[in-house]
């Protein structure tokens, strides 16, 4: 489904949550033409930084929560002096062809409570990425996938301040279009 849209009925067009379902695990299992493959940054480390593959190339690579701290500790990148504090990702997407990394942060809820405040927090988490990936060159983009509770009007000046902020929202799917993976045919 399209920001504040609806659709998005064929799966192989994108990554369609229901819960909290893993990127990478949804990719490997449920679209034609990927697969991902598990790959220790070193011997020491039981870090994994997941390779997406389509149709055999590589076209992206996953990290997960500390996952991503661990692999730029392995590109050498001393994130200790450019954050003050961790942000925890959901997911950590590079997409190699357009040399972005997409911060995926998945928000479900069932009545009212902190995720409504935590959706405000885009801004200043898109900014700490950038600097975070700045070392790196990479582009850096922020997106929310939201279930169905977030389209209550009460949201809408919610919504409207997440693409104020140059960040996006999807509800229950993200188009692999969008982030610059490949759409099986």
């Amino acid at each position: 489904m399209v920001r504040g849209g609806i659709g998005g009925g064929n799966t192989q067009t994108g990554i369609h949550f229901e819960g909290r379902v893993d990127i990478v695990t949804y990719l490997q299992n449920d679209v034609t033409g990927y697969s991902c493959n598990a790959k220790p940054l070193n011997q020491k480390q039981q870090t994994m930084v997941f390779e997406i593959y389509y149709n055999e190339v590589l076209v992206a690579e996953s990290f997960k929560k500390y996952e991503l701290y661990r692999h730029l500790d392995f590109l050498g990148i001393e994130w200790e002096n450019i954050l003050s504090k961790k942000l925890l990702p959901d997911d950590a997407i590079y997409v190699i062809s357009n040399n972005t990394v997409f911060i995926i942060e998945v928000k479900y809820q069932e009545v009212a409570g902190s995720v409504d405040e935590k959706l405000q927090t885009c801004g200043f988490k898109l900014s700490q990425y950038k600097r975070l990936f700045a070392p790196l060159n990479h582009n850096v983009e922020y997106i929310y996938i939201l279930n169905d509770w977030f389209r209550k009007t009460e949201y809408q000046d919610t919504l409207d301040y997440v693409i104020h902020m140059n960040c996006r929202y999807y509800f229950e799917y993200l188009p692999l279009n969008e982030i610059g993976l490949p759409v099986p045919n």
